[in-house]
């Protein structure tokens, strides 16, 4: 489907994750931007440097509410900006922050941003490097809007973006769906017997233990917008691979699936802040489990499926009663301003 870019507007289902945002960066910005790094569609740009070779990444926050459980938009923008970095294969360094910030904005809260930023910089070892600050008149923003860039070193010659093969497993970290729930829940005053917080948190160390236990990892990607479908829809479509997913694997909270039921939500397409989903051939599978499981980060690491030989590569979901679903780009936009 192409965009009408003549008459069309932005609407809020081009930041959902989904089809609708792939055409928006496919026939917008990868069209105006073209270059052969951009065009590998990763997280980060792999920049070659004379002895070096370095990884580059940019994106931007306008997370509502500021404030949630497990994290705020300063600390997010912190990990969120290292993860990307991270599941390309970086030891992130430096970060660059940007504020745009609407008059009235309380600096007591600028502040509480601000310490949280560099909390989580200093706790996940990068250093905030350069910064700038623009002001909006009241009414024209909404509080802040905080852009981050980020540079690491690449610590392996090749980069994981390497075409899986049929019979791959699929493995994720953890739980799925906490941070889209603890923003949801806290907007609409939802409570449960225990409180749902964000999953942010950076990954890197996991990342580089990941690496050096399954060298062979195909691909990696954080699982943010969009959730989990939309990370494997972005690779059934890159590759050109078929995936099958397994419900009964699924790694969800019980508390996450009420309020998906409640509010009509699919938890495979609410985002995540501290997930990273890899492929991996077979064969190291063991090892990398293994290794994931020996971090705080991996401790709930599962297998949630594998790699198929599907000629029409297309996403799907055994069910729990046994029969098959399509998991499709999402439609439209669950939750928006989630990060």
């Amino acid at each position: 489907m192409k965009l009408s870019v003549q008459h069309g507007k932005v609407d809020l289902y081009h930041g959902s994750g989904g089809r609708a945002m792939v055409q928006l960066i496919d026939q917008i910005f990868l069209r105006e931007f073209a270059n052969p790094i951009l065009a590998q569609k990763n997280d980060q740009a792999l920049l070659a440097l004379p002895g070096k070779r370095i990884a580059y990444t940019t994106d931007s926050y306008v997370v509502s509410p500021l404030f949630f459980a497990g994290g705020d938009i300063g600390s997010l923008a912190v990990h969120g900006t290292i993860n990307d970095l991270a599941v390309g294969g970086a030891e992130p360094l430096y970060l660059s922050v940007g504020f745009i910030l609407e008059e009235g904005f309380p600096l007591k809260d600028l502040r509480r941003i601000a310490q949280s930023m560099a909390k989580a910089a200093k706790k996940a070892g990068v250093s905030i490097v350069c910064a700038d600050t623009k002001v909006v008149e009241r009414g024209k923003g909404d509080g802040v809007f905080i852009n981050t860039s980020g540079i690491g070193m690449m610590a392996r010659e090749q980069s994981l973006s390497r075409t899986p093969q049929p019979g791959d497993n699929i493995i994720i970290n953890g739980y799925i769906g906490d941070h889209g729930t603890a923003i949801i829940s806290q907007r609409e005053n939802l409570s449960f017997a225990t409180t749902i917080a964000s999953d942010s948190a950076p990954l890197h160390e996991l990342t580089a233990r990941m690496l050096r236990a399954a060298p062979s990892i195909r691909c990696m990607r954080d699982a943010t917008r969009g959730g989990v479908a939309a990370v494997l829809n972005e690779w059934a479509d890159y590759f050109k691979i078929g995936v099958l997913v397994r419900e009964k694997t699924l790694p969800i909270r019980q508390q996450v699936q009420s309020a998906c039921e409640l509010l009509g939500l699919d938890p495979l397409y609410l985002a995540n802040e501290g997930k990273v989903i890899a492929i991996c051939p077979d064969d190291q599978t063991e090892a990398l489990l293994k290794a994931m499981h020996s971090h705080p980060l991996g401790q709930k690491s599962v297998i949630i499926g594998q790699v198929t030989d599907d000629p029409l590569h297309l996403v799907q979901l055994e069910t729990l009663m046994g029969g098959q679903r399509l998991v499709d780009w999402i439609a439209g936009e669950q939750l928006p301003r989630i990060c």
